[in-house]
């Protein structure tokens, strides 16, 4: 089967044209195809931008293993990497939540509420385009895990 339009056995999808300056808006079929596009490239590049930092890490930390003759000296470098490979375990944790929303969006589920089934705002999306559910059940949500947390 020589078929180009089939790749390991997806298909193919044909690339969906975006200015440079679209932003979805409220007057558009929520997440119709450039929404869904301009979704998937923002947080395509927020994840290069997190594992190109967390390669400038690795390399840096490879790069400070030197011996430091002053106790003071060394114990803030030890510090110092302490709390970049704490930044860094965070930033593991966030790829893994954008790799969730790509698979939500090649899922078709992207931008809807795992809790009520209803349109996340996309301003909230626009913000935190890893949000899974919308504004006003995620806060029951924290309100519920504070009474939980206060017993």
């Amino acid at each position: 089967m020589n078929d180009v339009s089939h790749v390991k056995g997806k298909q193919m999808k044909q690339e969906v044209f975006l200015p440079d300056d679209y932003r979805p808006a409220e007057d558009e079929p929520f997440m119709n195809e450039r929404q869904v596009e301009y979704f998937r490239r923002k947080l395509l590049n927020w994840r290069s931008e997190l594992l190109a930092g967390s390669r400038d890490t690795i390399e840096g930390l490879q790069d400070g293993t030197r011996n430091i003759p002053d106790v003071a000296d060394r114990a803030s470098e030890e510090t110092d990497r302490a709390l970049e490979l704490r930044t860094r375990d965070r930033q593991r944790k966030l790829v893994s939540k954008i790799d969730g929303a790509l698979r939500r969006i090649d899922e078709g589920e992207f931008g809807y509420c795992s809790v009520t089934g209803e349109p996340i705002s996309l301003k909230r999306l626009d913000a935190r385009p890893i949000a899974t559910m919308s504004l006003e059940a995620q806060e029951r949500h924290e309100r519920r895990e504070k009474v939980h947390r206060d017993d």
